[in-house]
């Protein structure tokens, strides 16, 4: 099987499929594309994912696109080393918690993201430059003009961390729930694989509040020594290591 992965390091999207073809041992060939020139919009590149995002796999010359998509469909066509249980209850369990995580830490954390990260490079558009490029976005276009070069309220941006702080929560009860030390109990499974780029993401920007979690301490403790992880979030894979400015601006 020959795998091609359209990604970006800092992509928390991409991250989750690296981090499952790491776990399976599946050499892939990694095409690293750079969002903010906009490398994902070209047109090449929309005629293999038009929703314009990262990231795409490509098996031996079939799309697959969507991380969520594209995590399962690994296990199903590489089914060693399987994150997907075998118990159809247990099974319907992951793939609920998927469609939480999609639904919330995933979709919050993209505001401490631009607002803290990109939005720098956006304020130094002109505004019928930014305009262009939010128009040029097929699925992130009104989330970018909500945002505009001013950058999220204070409101919103406190929003986007309350349904974070809601996440830990979930996570935590559904690790005393099961057992744990993961979501679903003994075993990793795609569900812990969907939410951890969001807790490397916070982690990273020093907004990590689950601190008086213990599971939640646990489980990401966990998570940071599992094989996969090193070879996923290699040199450059994280905001502070990409954008020099975090380093100077947030907390110690």
């Amino acid at each position: 099987m020959a795998f091609k992965l359209y990604n970006a390091p800092q992509s928390t999207c991409s991250q989750r499929v690296r981090f499952v073809l790491n776990a399976k041992g599946l050499p892939f060939d990694e095409i690293k594309l750079n969002l903010l020139a906009g490398d994902q919009l070209k047109p090449d590149y929309l005629k293999l994912n038009p929703n314009g995002v990262v990231p795409t796999l490509d098996h031996d010359g079939q799309i697959v696109i969507d991380s969520t998509v594209i995590t399962e469909y690994l296990d199903e066509v590489a089914p060693a080393a399987s994150f997907t249980p075998e118990d159809p209850v247990k099974r319907a369990h992951m793939r609920a918690l998927m469609h939480f995580i999609d639904e919330m830490p995933a979709a919050a954390v993209r505001f401490p993201t631009f607002n803290l990260a990109f939005l720098p490079s956006f304020q130094k558009m002109t505004r019928d430059e930014f305009e262009a490029m939010a128009e040029s976005k097929p699925i992130r276009r009104e989330f970018m003009k909500t945002m505009g070069q001013g950058g999220f309220s204070k409101a919103e941006m406190d929003a986007a961390l309350k349904r974070l702080r809601r996440s830990y929560e979930r996570m935590d009860a559904e690790i005393e729930k099961s057992g744990g030390p993961w979501l679903l109990g003994k075993e990793i499974t795609l569900a812990d694989v969907a939410v951890m780029p969001s807790m490397v993401r916070m982690h990273d920007l020093r907004l990590a509040d689950w601190q008086d979690l213990p599971r939640v301490v646990a489980w990401f403790d966990n998570i940071r020594v599992h094989p996969a992880f090193k070879p996923t979030f290699y040199h450059g894979s994280l905001l502070s290591e990409r954008f020099p400015h975090l380093r100077e601006t947030l907390p110690a």
